[in-house]
């Protein structure tokens, strides 16, 4: 059985959800992420960057959350929540599922850090919060005319990119009606909602 430790907040809600929706068995662990336990021999020969998630699966130890991702639908999903292979559509899922962590998600983290210093850094500030606004529009853009990202049918992207969401859940305002919608379909979900209970935990 696969086992995720898990820390709510973190990106462990990927694979976690991705194993809901798949109803896959899985052993979730909470863990105590103090910095003490991060910095744990025990932790380090489970994680070695320090870093959760971490996926163990027999012998195989995982401490990326889109590789955790790519890993249980390749080997556990059948064909489910992913399009084939060499197809359009698998060309556009990799460019959301890459676009919620690295093109998303980073602008948000530098301007969090940057407004938290409260030093003379306003044009630094202003750049990264214009990055995180053109990020917010191009996934708007995209939900247009389609319920997911990919079209009417849920993916993984979907997971990829909904965990990003939530996190600037309440950054969304009126100004991104689609991408609120969007979220309200993601949080309907049943996997989502299980998974969203271990936050409350």
């Amino acid at each position: 059985m696969l086992k995720i430790y898990h820390v709510p907040g973190t990106r462990s809600v990927r694979p976690i959800w991705l194993c809901y929706e798949l109803e896959l068995p899985v052993d979730v662990e909470p863990i105590d992420f103090s910095p003490e336990f991060r910095d744990s021999q025990e932790w380090r020969a489970i994680s070695p960057a320090g870093k959760v998630p971490a996926l163990i699966d027999g012998d195989l130890r995982m401490f990326e959350s889109g590789a955790m991702v790519e890993y249980i639908l390749e080997r556990y999903a059948d064909g489910r929540l992913h399009p084939e292979p060499g197809t359009p559509e698998s060309a556009l899922y990799h460019q959301w599922c890459w676009f919620a962590e690295a093109t998303l998600i980073r602008p948000l983290g530098l301007y969090r850090m940057l407004r938290a210093r409260q030093e003379s850094i306003d044009e630094l500030v202003d750049e990264a919060e214009g990055k995180f606004k053109d990020s917010l529009k191009a996934v708007e853009s995209a939900l247009d005319d389609r319920q997911f990202l990919l079209g009417s049918e849920f993916s993984a992207a979907d997971i990829m990119m909904g965990y990003s969401i939530a996190l600037i859940e309440r950054l969304l305002g009126d100004q991104h009606p689609n991408l609120r919608s969007y979220l309200d379909r993601l949080q309907s979900r049943e996997a989502y909602q299980k998974v969203a209970a271990l936050q409350k935990a």
